[in-house]
């Protein structure tokens, strides 16, 4: 299991080798993408902020639990910190399980906990020229984490 918080461009290929095991027949990944359009505005690009130390900890919890939970052999997730242009991928997600459907069932488990539980946060810069901090509006969706959970991962 491992998290980690990359101020450069994401290199999935190489993720994904770290991931191959032989003894696995399922391998799934999740790329977030920063796109250019949200909440009817123009985004020019994005800012990632994260508190590192308790990211790592509170990422590392899910990664085990999804394990604990589908069974699955092993998971990476990587997200960018920093200015990040449309098009960039904000975050990667990769899971292996013996079986297909743990690990489609573990990596959506793991992007939607990173989002509500892990301290990074997202800037929107607008075309207009103005920005702002992204609430979580997944965290809504998440009544469980919602009371003290404010980030967002997207």
């Amino acid at each position: 299991m491992d998290f980690q918080i990359s101020a450069f461009p994401l290199t999935t290929e190489a993720f994904k080798e770290e991931l191959q095991d032989s003894s696995c027949g399922g391998f799934v990944s999740f790329e977030g993408w920063v796109r250019d359009f949200n909440e009817n505005k123009v985004v020019t690009h994005l800012e990632y902020q994260a508190y590192p130390e308790l990211a790592k900890k509170e990422a590392l919890k899910i990664l085990g639990e999804a394990k604990t939970k589908f069974g699955i052999k092993n998971a990476k997730c990587v997200h960018r910190v920093g200015d990040l242009s449309i098009g960039e991928i904000a975050v990667w997600v990769g899971v292996i399980g013996v079986h297909r459907g743990e690990a489609f069932k573990a990596c959506e488990y793991i992007i939607d906990e990173l989002k509500v539980r892990v301290p990074i946060w997202k800037k929107e810069h607008y075309q207009n020229g103005n920005s702002g901090w992204v609430e979580c509006h997944e965290c809504k969706k998440h009544d469980h984490h919602s009371h003290n959970h404010t980030h967002h991962l997207e």
